[in-house]
C-alpha cells in the first residue's frame, strides 16, 4: 500500500489545530483520536466482510453460466445481470480485481449456487472449479454430421472438430485412421468439460475405444473370425438392415454365414451408401449395378469401412452372433420392419416376391 506522506502531514497539522482551538489536552485528544481511528478501522472491515463474503445471490436456485474462451470480466458481469444472478455487480468486480482474476479467467461451465458469496464465486472461477456437461451422440453417418453435433456441445465449433476428425497424425496417435473415423467412435453418453477441445474430443474417443474393447469382447471377436475393425464395420451394415434389437443376432448370423462360405453379403444398405441415398425404399438393378468397393452385391467381403456409426447394441448383436442356417432374408411383406428368413434361395425368392407385390400395391416403386 502507498502512503501519501503530504497526506497524513497534513491531517495531522489539522488535528492539532482542532485541539488547540478547543483547549483539549492531549491525552485526551489522543483517546478521542484512537477511538474515532478504531471506528472507522472496525468500519472498513466491516464494509470489506460484507463485500467479500455476504450472500450476494439473489437467485434461490441454482444458476449455470458458460464463459467463452477470451471473455473479458465486464462481458461476464454482462452475462450474471442478463441472468439477474447478483444483488451488486460493483462488488463482484471490485473482489474480482482484488483477487487478479482479470488475469486468471478460465472457460467453461459453472454452478452459480445461492448463498455464495463475492469470494467463494471469484474463487471458483479463478481455479475452474467448472461443472461436466454430457456429450451424446449417436444415429451418426458422416463425419460432417458427427462434427456438427460435437461442435453443438462443447467449446470447440463444428469446423475445429472436423478439422480434427480429418487430422491423419492425430488419428494415428489413437491407432486409427481418417477413412474409419465413425467406426472407432462408441456412441454414448459422455461426462466432459465444456471448454473440451477438438483434440481433447478425438483423444478421449480413442480412450473409450479401448476401454470398450476389452479382453472378453476382443475373444468374442477373434471366436467370430473378425477383428474389432471388421466387427463394426458388419454392425454397421446390420442396424441399417433392422430397428428391432432382438432381431439383430439372426441377421448378423446370416452375414456371417455368408462371409464363412464366401459368398456375397448382398446387403441393400451398402449399396444405399454406395449411391449416397438412404432415403431409398426399394433398391433397383441400377442401383445394383453402381460400382463401388462398397456394393456388396458387386464385391465379395465387407465394405472397407463402416456406413454409419454402429451402436453399442448393434455390435455387441454380432459378438454374440445367433448360430443358425439361414443364408437369406427379406423385409417381410406386412411393413411391420421385420425379416422373413430363408435357407434356401428358392424359399427367399418366393418372400422376395411376396415383398415385391407389396411394395407395388402400395405403389412404391423407388
Amino acid at each position: 500500500m502507498n502512503i501519501n506522506k503530504d497526506r497524513v502531514k497534513e491531517i495531522y497539522q489539522k488535528f492539532i489545530s482542532w485541539i488547540k482551538k478547543r483547549s483539549i489536552s492531549v491525552k485526551k485528544a489522543l483517546f478521542i483520536f484512537g477511538g474515532v481511528a478504531v471506528l472507522a478501522v472496525l468500519g472498513a472491515m466491516l464494509s470489506a466482510w460484507f463485500i467479500i463474503y455476504k450472500n450476494n445471490v439473489k437467485s434461490n436456485t441454482e444458476q449455470v453460466i458458460t464463459i467463452p474462451k477470451e471473455a473479458s470480466v465486464s462481458e461476464i458481469i454482462d452475462t450474471l445481470k442478463t441472468r439477474d444472478i447478483l444483488k451488486s455487480y460493483s462488488t463482484f468486480n471490485i473482489v474480482s480485481n482484488l483477487k487478479s482474476y482479470p488475469d486468471l479467467i478460465k472457460p467453461g461451465k459453472y454452478i452459480i449456487k445461492p448463498g455464495m458469496s463475492n469470494n467463494r464465486i471469484v474463487n471458483m472461477l479463478r481455479i475452474g472449479d467448472q461443472v461436466t456437461v454430457k456429450l451424446v451422440f449417436n444415429n451418426i453417418r458422416s463425419v460432417e454430421q458427427l462434427a456438427g453435433v460435437i461442435g453443438n456441445q462443447i467449446a470447440s465449433d463444428s469446423l475445429e472438430v472436423l478439422k480434427a476428425l480429418n487430422n491423419d497424425s492425430l488419428m494415428l496417435s489413437i491407432d486409427a485412421d481418417t477413412m474409419n473415423v465413425l467406426g472407432i467412435m462408441i456412441p454414448n453418453t459422455y461426462e466432459v468439460y465444456w471448454d473440451l477441445t477438438a483434440n481433447g474430443f478425438v483423444k478421449r474417443m480413442g480412450k473409450e475405444y479401448k476401454r470398450f474393447w476389452n479382453k472378453k469382447r476382443l475373444k468374442k471377436a477373434k471366436k467370430a473370425g473378425l477383428t474389432p475393425r471388421e466387427v463394426s464395420i458388419l454392425a454397421s451394415i446390420v442396424q441399417e438392415e433392422t430397428t428391432y434389437y432382438k432381431e439383430m443376432p439372426k441377421v448378423a448370423g446370416v452375414y456371417i454365414n455368408r462371409l464363412k462360405r464366401g459368398i456375397r453379403l448382398q446387403a441393400d444398405p451398402t449399396v444405399k451408401y454406395a449411391v449416397g441415398d438412404f432415403t431409398i425404399k426399394r433398391v433397383l438393378n441400377k442401383h445394383l449395378a453402381h460400382d463401388s468397393p462398397y456394393n456388396t452385391y458387386k464385391y465379395k467381403g465387407l465394405p472397407p469401412t463402416v456406413i454409419s456409426m454402429p451402436t453399442i447394441q448393434a455390435i455387441e448383436a454380432v459378438l454374440d452372433y445367433e448360430k443358425h442356417k439361414y443364408m437369406y432374408f427379406c423385409a417381410k411383406d406386412d411393413f411391420s420392419g421385420r425379416h422373413a428368413f430363408a435357407k434356401t434361395l428358392k424359399e427367399h425368392n418366393r418372400n422376395a416376391a411376396r415383398y415385391r407385390r407389396a411394395l407395388n400395391k402400395r405403389r412404391i416403386y423407388k
